[in-house]
């Protein structure tokens, strides 16, 4: 029988967080580091990349490699010095990188589906397939390498704001799970993160502006905190979550799922 310790240890292995310097994303690197996992971070600013990796290092190792994942090329060059530093294989990905747009469907204009689309559904497509090689030199069926992407309840349920490219580009994040976990199996598995409010820059306005509303609508009454998203995270990457492939998991303090669906 596994022990406890054991069952949600990532402690030894390689994961790379993209969108890794802040919110979500910096919640799950700052959790993993903690667990004694080597951590790449990637984000589109280097300079704040560098900073909140050597902040992580003092509590582990953390490791920056920025990147605009918009483009294919860039994912596939971070891919590439992901490879070239681990030496080869990568136990955990975790799709973070995002971003949102909202306007009135009058104003909502290709070139705001589009800069949504190329990085939260493309850069989760793109960058996954060019690590796959390293995906599968680390997995095995007994214990197999994690992908995570990181989706969003907006992709489940029909959001209070327009924000239309987003919700839709969410909702494409799910499927695309599900369906690249079919075809990863059975030495990947591929899952998803469905995160309601968590305080981050991308839902900053949004709290600002209805954090008390959303917080007393939901069933839990709260927003999430850094721990129920790096506790989900982890779950998802140690063997803990080795049988699951092909979920979306909804971290919403049940906003989605019990909810009133107004949130």
């Amino acid at each position: 029988m596994t022990s406890p310790q054991e069952l949600f240890s990532i402690a030894g292995k390689t994961a790379l967080v993209t969108g890794g310097s802040r919110g979500i994303g910096l919640m799950i690197a700052s959790a993993y580091v903690d667990a004694g996992a080597t951590v790449f971070i990637s984000s589109r600013k280097a300079d704040v990349c560098q900073a909140v990796a050597a902040e992580l290092s003092q509590r582990g190792r953390c490791v920056p490699l920025p990147a605009n994942l918009a483009s294919e090329a860039e994912c596939r060059r971070l891919a590439d010095a992901v490879t070239e530093a681990t030496g080869g294989p990568l136990d955990i990905l975790v799709n973070n990188a995002g971003a949102t747009w909202g306007a009135p469907l009058a104003e909502t204009d290709e070139a705001a589906f589009e800069r949504v689309l190329a990085l939260n559904v493309k850069g989760v497509f793109h960058l996954t397939r060019f690590l796959t090689p390293a995906l599968r030199a680390a997995g095995s069926e007994e214990d197999p390498a994690r992908v995570i992407n990181i989706g969003s309840i907006d992709g489940i349920h029909v959001p209070m704001l327009e924000t239309y490219a987003y919700s839709a580009s969410k909702a494409a994040v799910h499927q695309l799970t599900r369906h690249l976990a079919r075809f990863l199996a059975p030495t990947v598995t591929v899952n998803a993160i469905a995160p309601g409010p968590f305080e981050s820059k991308m839902m900053a306005a949004t709290l600002e502006a209805f954090g008390e509303q959303i917080a007393s609508s939901a069933p839990l009454k709260r927003i999430g905190r850094p721990d129920d998203m790096g506790g989900t995270a982890i779950f998802l990457a140690s063997r803990a979550g080795a049988y699951l492939t092909g979920a979306v998991i909804p971290v919403d303090g049940g906003i989605a799922t019990v909810g009133s669906g107004r949130a």
